[in-house]
């Protein structure tokens, strides 16, 4: 008795080990609904993503509107200046200042030149004759009213609309810098 219930067992495990069939395989229809539905859920995922994205929506960051000017120095606000368009170009003029304690509550532009020459810093265009070039606006200027100089400038909004890089230069792009200002919120 004993020696038949070995033999049973391998019997069994040698037929495991030929290749005896288990269970039924999937059939390829079965197979290939499967793999269907896996790539139906990741083009859905996908879609939903893109959707959701800065990029698929309608808005689009655009430099128009009222932004803070940080100081390289201090790295605190230092005035607002809005941003409108008008004929497909953008100018900017400040329309709120950041005053420190003792600073001159009326600042006027002493270094500039020309019609901008003394006139008060509060209201003056300090960007004009930017359009759009791509994803930034350029082909413009910016004037620094604490030093009277005009440069070149280039726009482009970053992080969803919410900074934008202002670049001025003189000549050439490389030989600048680039400041970023925040927007600033409806109060």
């Amino acid at each position: 008795m004993a020696g038949g219930k070995s033999r049973s067992m391998s019997s069994s495990s040698t037929a495991l080990r030929r290749g005896a069939p288990r269970a039924a395989p999937a059939t390829t229809a079965v197979r290939q609904a499967a793999r269907l539905r896996r790539v139906a859920r990741v083009a859905f995922g996908v879609l939903i993503g893109m959707l959701g994205s800065p990029a698929a929506t309608s808005q689009e960051a655009t430099p128009i509107g009222t932004w803070i000017t940080i100081d390289d120095q201090s790295h605190r606000p230092r005035s607002e200046v809005e941003i409108t368009e008008t004929d497909g170009l953008l100018s900017g003029r400040i329309v709120r200042l950041y005053l420190a304690p003792g600073e001159d509550p009326d600042p006027h532009c002493t270094e500039c030149s020309g019609k901008r020459h003394d006139a008060p810093v509060l209201g003056m265009t300090i960007l004009w004759n930017l359009h759009r070039h791509g994803d930034a606006w350029d082909g413009g200027e910016i004037l620094d009213p604490e030093t009277g100089e005009i440069y070149r400038a280039t726009l482009h909004p970053a992080a969803a609309g919410d900074r934008l890089e202002v670049r001025g230069y003189i000549g050439f792009s490389l030989l600048g810098r680039t400041q970023v200002w925040e927007r600033a919120r409806a109060r």
